[in-house]
């Protein structure tokens, strides 16, 4: 899987470099997250989702992963540049109001 880990501060950004978020890359995505969701790592991942065209129930569980790791040690997940197709998904699981999401990087380095 393809992805990308800059830190700003108190922020670690993970841009994702694939199409798909399915079954096929969602275990090295698990296990790059359990690694950077640590309270030593950072207080704040912002996954970049601009690559991702497509995302299914894996990719939503991955993400979930995440986000519950971070919320442990008071810390959160921003999501950024989500397509509308993945967008959709979001609204209809109601994932959209668990995850803060932002349509600029920027913005979420500002928030």
């Amino acid at each position: 899987m393809k992805f990308k880990v800059t830190r700003n501060g108190k922020n670690t950004i993970l841009k994702l470099g694939v199409k798909k978020l399915d079954s096929a890359v969602t275990p090295e995505l698990k296990a790059e997250f359990l690694i950077l969701c640590k309270p030593t790592v950072t207080e704040r991942l912002i996954v970049d989702l601009e690559s991702v065209e497509f995302c299914d129930s894996s990719g939503l569980s991955a993400l979930l992963i995440a986000d519950r790791t971070m919320r442990e040690h008071g810390g959160s997940v921003t999501l950024v540049h989500v397509h509308k197709r993945v967008m959709d998904l979001m609204s209809i699981s109601q994932l959209d109001r668990v995850f803060t999401i932002e349509k600029k990087l920027s913005d979420a380095l500002k928030a």
